[in-house]
């Protein structure tokens, strides 16, 4: 099965990227174990860093350079195997906006002002500051990442579901308009952990710009994220019971707990039937640590030297960059753009 997803370059990445994305796409690059549940050999998995997405929001050079080294350093510490997964840069690829344009001119605006990111943030945009073009359409350039690859999976978060709706709309749309060349592709939600909440408001999804109490670093130092979890909020009454409408607090600790740990919900349940959200918080807290501290580890190793890490990014985009201009040839010929670079 091929997948593709990809992340924006946004800083230091948080426990709600790790258990809601990133862990489980190291699971489906190196398990071999289809999105049907079957074995095989393996998944053909590419993923990329989208930093072209993030130039909608950052608009300063070094930022975005630190970002994406970052994250670059991050994945390879998480267990990403350039071996096993096509790792590279969005912006290292460019057949990635060569089609975007492309499937923009098939796009209704309204399409684009009725999608509810954009809606969300340019409710956050100043007046002064205006919404850029970008946040627009942003959905076609996604849609673009994805089909360049003709993907049969896309794992995605909840908040997402729509971008890859509207992915699978425009790809119908160029194949009727210019005849058959995409796959309709499908999305592969992690449900337990697709959504991980802020730790202050369980209403909200795990977010750096909700504020630090929020959010979980995943290379924080260890006694800052004990502090956050003991201060996380819970519901009222004492049951530790996975109940999203009467207890959402709870839940997202019980969700999270099962994400780093394995155990299901169920048996943490079981387990700590009886016992105080005290209790619970400080075995979350260890099981917390238990996941990340060889992440940090390696993370620590590997920042020694980026270069390295660039490199074997460097070589993900050699072979992006192959299958992508499969995918372009054939759509130029599709919609009558000239091939011959002599005529």
């Amino acid at each position: 099965m091929r997948i593709l997803s990809g992340i924006q370059p946004t800083g230091q990445f948080h426990l709600g990227n790790y258990l809601g994305a990133l862990k489980h796409w190291v699971d489906l690059s190196t398990s071999g174990r289809s999105p049907e549940g079957r074995q095989d050999k393996g998944n053909d998995c590419f993923y990329p860093i989208v930093d072209l997405h993030a130039l909608t929001t950052v608009h300063d050079a070094e930022t975005l350079r630190k970002n994406t080294q970052e994250a670059q350093i991050a994945m390879l510490a998480m267990g990403f195997d350039p071996e096993k997964s096509v790792l590279f840069l969005q912006s290292q690829v460019p057949a990635h906006t060569e089609l975007a344009w492309i499937l923009t001119t098939l796009t209704p605006i309204g399409d684009l002002e009725r999608m509810t990111q954009y809606k969300e943030k340019a409710a956050q945009v100043s007046k002064k500051e205006g919404i850029n073009a970008g946040l627009l359409t942003y959905p076609t350039l996604m849609a673009a990442d994805i089909l360049l690859y003709n993907p049969e999976y896309v794992p995605v978060g909840e908040d997402q579901k729509q971008h890859l709706e509207f992915t699978r709309n425009l790809a119908e749309k160029f194949n009727k308009t210019y005849g058959e060349v995409f796959k309709l592709p499908k999305a592969m939600i992690q449900k337990e952990t697709a959504r991980v909440m802020s730790l202050q408001d369980p209403t909200q999804k795990m977010s750096k710009s909700l504020g630090a109490q929020h959010y979980i670093g995943l290379f924080e130092e260890e006694d800052s994220i004990r502090g956050k979890i003991k201060k996380a909020v819970t519901d009222s009454g004492n049951k530790i019971k996975y109940e999203l409408r009467e207890k959402p607090a709870i839940s997202n600790l019980l969700a999270i707990y099962s994400g780093v740990s394995g155990k299901s919900i169920k048996d943490l349940e079981q387990e700590f039937l009886g016992k105080s959200y005290a209790d619970f918080k400080s075995s979350l807290a260890d099981a917390v640590m238990n996941q990340l501290r060889p992440i940090q580890k390696r993370y620590k190793e590997l920042s020694q030297s980026p270069a390295e890490a660039a490199a074997l990014f460097d070589k993900g985009a050699t072979k992006a960059n192959e299958v992508s201009q499969e995918t372009m040839t054939l759509v130029r010929k599709k919609i009558g753009l000239n091939e011959s670079l002599s005529r």
